[in-house]
């Protein structure tokens, strides 16, 4: 009777304790928002728009590089790089100097990289 007992006690466990679910299938990967990360998100922006006058040195009357994570995270935090980015062409102070205004999925782009924490990676 002993040896019954025993023999249905592993056998529950082992029925009981095994299932075909895991934890990814718990959260729908398609569902979270992505993170907007500096190297895979802004960088390219900045590179195919910003650098050919914020180039270290800057040049064109650049005041300030933006070739480097740092450098771009303080050009938002301290020098207003999403307002200026955010202007209408031919308004003052508005970026890129004397070219069309960035599309605006991609100042929606570095907002969110600021509302993500400002990730580098």
């Amino acid at each position: 009777m002993k040896k019954v007992i025993i023999s249905l006690g592993l056998t529950s466990l082992i029925f009981l304790g095994c299932t075909n679910t895991s934890t990814d299938d718990l959260i729908d990967k398609e569902a979270l928002p992505k993170l907007i990360t500096y190297n895979s998100d802004v960088k390219p922006i900045i590179d195919n728009n910003c650098i050919m006058c914020h180039s270290n040195p800057p040049v064109n009357g650049a005041p300030i590089s933006l070739t480097t994570y740092t450098e771009v995270k303080n050009a938002v935090q301290i020098n207003g790089l999403i307002g200026r980015i955010s202007k209408q062409a031919g308004e003052a102070g508005a970026m890129p100097l004397g070219g069309p205004r960035l599309p605006q999925n991609l100042i929606d782009q570095i907002i969110q990289w600021q509302a993500d924490g400002l990730l580098e990676q």
